[in-house]
């Protein structure tokens, strides 16, 4: 990197500013200038989301129609299907061939995570699904956020048939087990 030359300054210059500086008394400061490292951040607007996030799964309109049946299970099926497939789906007789973890997620990581699990299981031709969403015990108020969400976002999807609550000894209210269209349809 090349130095930048300042132009020379010549006498007269140097004559025009003294004569123009006359009288000016410098400043006194009684503060010392120090190079001082900033403190750390504080994350308010993580604390906004999360009180977004549980406002609006705990106040905002409902995402889709929960059937509750045998229990307060949340299951959702395609309008038009069999409710055998649901039946068929709650009893386990599809074997889920893929799962994905939200723990640790905030929503918006979480709806990210959910597009591409799915668009990645549709392109692989799988149909059985697993989605541990947690049970919120870490979320403020102990209130399962990406439950709610999470459940509105598969009825949203037209590759989604039919959802329910994954049995215990695969995540119980923690997990939805997800049933998808045949690839070829």
């Amino acid at each position: 990197m090349s130095k930048r030359r300042e132009p020379p300054v010549d006498a007269e210059d140097r004559a025009l500013f003294r004569a123009a500086a006359t009288g000016v008394v410098p400043l006194v400061t009684d503060r010392v200038l120090h190079e001082s490292v900033p403190p750390p951040p504080i994350p308010r607007q993580r604390a906004l989301d999360e009180q977004a996030a549980l406002d609006e799964s705990l106040n905002g309109p409902p995402l889709l129609d929960l059937h509750l049946e045998g229990g307060d299970e949340a299951a959702w099926l395609r309008p038009g299907l069999a409710r055998s497939v649901l039946r068929d789906l709650r009893r386990g007789r599809w074997v889920t061939q893929d799962a994905l973890d939200l723990h640790g997620c905030n929503r918006e990581e979480a709806r990210l995570l959910v597009v591409d699990f799915m668009t990645g299981a549709i392109a692989r031709g799988l149909r059985c699904l697993r989605i541990v969403h947690g049970k919120g015990l870490g979320s403020p108020g102990r209130e399962p956020v990406l439950k709610k969400l999470v459940h509105g976002w598969l009825a949203q999807r037209n590759e989604v048939l039919a959802f329910c609550q994954a049995r215990a000894a695969e995540g119980g209210a923690g997990a939805v087990v997800v049933l998808l269209k045949s690839p070829g349809k």
